[in-house]
């Protein structure tokens, strides 16, 4: 049963990516799939003078990029880029020198915002950062979700059948993506 670990760029607590990745795993077509959440909130600003003694909250995040098969990245844009705290985690995970917690590791990345295509920018971005840590990111489908409130119950659930197939079809190809490396690996 692979497990992928979904991060959400955001650290708010009612961001659009938050709602939207809350509704991820039930679009999974595949039953035996195991989603985890991994939070970069509790994350201390990224100082290498700290290399020697790491935070508790860096090791764990740490431990738990690498305990996932693969891993799924929800994000914003925050002035035409990824947000700091997204950034801030990355470089955590890229810590000590030469110890990359995204190497090898299968990742998709989309974003969800009240506009069209308004992760565009963060997405490339993301992308170029994560083939920096030579991490196998998926081309397609790109998804820039637009993401409209109504869409939504009250419970978080997503209403409307065109977005729930939008994002079906992401989650779905995203895991198709960390299984061909987990056989690859295997």
């Amino acid at each position: 049963m692979p497990r992928i670990g979904i991060i959400v760029g955001s650290i708010a607590e009612a961001s659009i990516n938050r709602t939207v990745a809350n509704v991820l795993p039930s679009l999974v077509t595949d039953s035996d799939v195991e989603f985890v959440f991994i939070e970069i909130k509790d994350l201390p600003l990224y100082n290498y003078e700290l290399d020697g003694a790491w935070p508790e909250a860096a090791t764990e995040f740490k431990n738990q990029v690498e305990s996932v098969d693969g891993i799924i990245i929800v994000t914003p844009e925050y002035s035409r880029s990824l947000p700091g705290a997204l950034k801030n985690a990355l470089d955590w995970a890229a810590r000590p020198w030469g110890q990359n917690s995204f190497t090898g590791k299968p990742t998709a990345i989309m974003g969800a915002s009240i506009s069209a295509v308004g992760t565009a920018a963060a997405q490339q971005h993301l992308r170029a950062i994560l083939g920096h840590f030579n991490a196998p990111t998926m081309g397609q489908p790109e998804t820039f979700f637009h993401f409209a409130a109504d869409s939504f119950g009250a419970d978080g659930s997503l209403q409307d059948e065109a977005q729930q197939a939008v994002l079906s079809n992401f989650v779905n190809a995203a895991v198709e993506h960390v299984n061909q490396f987990a056989s690859v690996n295997a």
